[in-house]
């Protein structure tokens, strides 16, 4: 649960409301854990400017009372602090939401944060790998691993990228499973709790369940139902950490590019599903995204890909 800030930042009117605004980004906007810890993070850093900027802890008369300048002053103090445009846009954003609620719970009142404009942020679209690329990976990792790794490590490994490509999970939601929900046998679909609590099913295809049997019959720890699924070398649940140090060994191996990430798979899965004809609402349930836009990015990515075989295979080109 995300803390409210200290007293040496806000006073106790503030510190009371933005407890309640936390709160309410829980039990009624029910937004993920991580999520309002970022936004209590976000508010924090901006009461802290506040402090130093008025000279001592905030209230909700100070709060009325900020003009454009004051949130354009926080902002650049965080770009020479380096912070990137997107962190400062979602930032801005959630300064924004705070004062939304203020707003409509009738507490204070202040538009001057609406006058600022959000940051630019560079446009970008995810880097898959291409196809043949990224059945090397699943299917040679092995050939990138620490030397002298165990056998049931290797097969962990082969496992975990074989589920991260073969069904577009995020690396949290892969590491996240427990025995109980491994598929195996005739449980070849996944209930997946993405971002903000929404469960999705996620079909596993068959190649992913040998690969995770294998591992299973390898694992020198008898897991109960109610223990993870991958676990390392103590027993205890998988880090991330390891399958990005994975992921990085494996980009020496095959040459890949620093692109070449975890969650570079689980582009590489819609990008390649988009290829090959899926709907794009299809692709957008599989990956548990809540808005269409989000998914439409893979059209970029796959426009890019024709481009490059027209310029690549016309004659005229």
């Amino acid at each position: 649960m995300a803390k409210p800030p200290s007293d040496l930042l806000a006073k106790a009117d503030l510190a009371e409301t933005l407890a309640r605004w936390l709160s309410y980004l829980i039990a009624e906007r029910q937004l993920a854990d991580k999520t309002v810890e970022a936004y209590s993070r976000d508010l924090a850093q901006f009461l802290g400017f506040l402090a130093g900027h008025l000279g001592g802890p905030t209230g909700l008369p100070e709060i009325e009372a900020l003009a454009v300048q004051d949130f354009r002053a926080f902002l650049s103090a965080r770009r020479r602090d380096g912070v990137s445009g997107r962190s400062l846009s979602r930032t801005l954003s959630a300064i924004r939401m705070f004062f939304r609620f203020l707003d409509r719970r009738g507490i204070a009142k202040n538009d001057a944060v609406l006058a600022v404009s959000l940051p630019k942020v560079p446009h970008s679209v995810p880097k898959p790998l291409t196809t043949i690329r990224a059945r090397d990976v699943v299917e040679d990792a092995a050939l990138g691993a620490h030397a002298n790794a165990p056998e049931w490590v290797l097969a962990r490994d082969a496992a975990v990228l074989t589920l991260l490509y073969g069904s577009g999970l995020r690396i949290s939601e892969a590491l996240g499973l427990n025995r109980a929900e491994a598929p195996t046998g005739r449980n070849d679909v996944l209930r997946i709790e993405g971002k903000g609590g929404k469960e999705r099913p996620v079909p596993v295809l068959p190649v992913t369940q040998q690969a995770i049997a294998r591992y299973l019959e390898l694992c020198p720890f008898s897991l109960a139902d109610t223990d993870p699924l991958f676990v390392g070398v103590r027993g205890k649940r998988l880090s991330p950490r390891m399958v990005q140090l994975l992921m990085q060994r494996l980009r020496g191996a095959f040459d890949l590019p620093d692109t070449a990430t975890p969650h570079a798979l689980r582009h590489s899965f819609a990008t390649h599903l988009l290829a090959n004809g899926a709907d794009l609402r299809e692709i957008q349930d599989l990956l548990g995204h809540a808005s269409l836009s989000t998914t439409q990015v893979y059209t970029e990515v796959d426009a890019a890909r024709l481009l490059k075989v027209y310029e690549d295979a016309h004659p005229r080109a």
